[in-house]
């Protein structure tokens, strides 16, 4: 196995920091790694102003509708 440079920095650092081995070093960067969660992007609908009401009982005629606007 071989680590990239900026792990092998990151390491390095954290042992230095609080004076642990190889080992307990990695092993808590890699836990921290796991433990962190992506954040969460706030959805938000897009929407279009068509300048027309669209009748959506008929979910396959609305779309035939919307798709020949497109192509105009």
């Amino acid at each position: 196995m071989r680590l990239e440079e900026d792990v092998v920095a990151a390491v390095e650092q954290l042992r230095r920091e609080r004076h642990i081995g190889l080992s307990e070093a990695l092993n808590e960067l890699v836990r921290a790694g796991m433990r962190a969660r992506p954040q969460r992007r706030v959805f938000q609908q897009r929407t279009r102003a068509l300048q027309m009401r669209v009748d959506v009982s008929n979910v396959a005629e609305a779309l035939d509708l919307l798709d020949d606007l497109e192509h105009d």
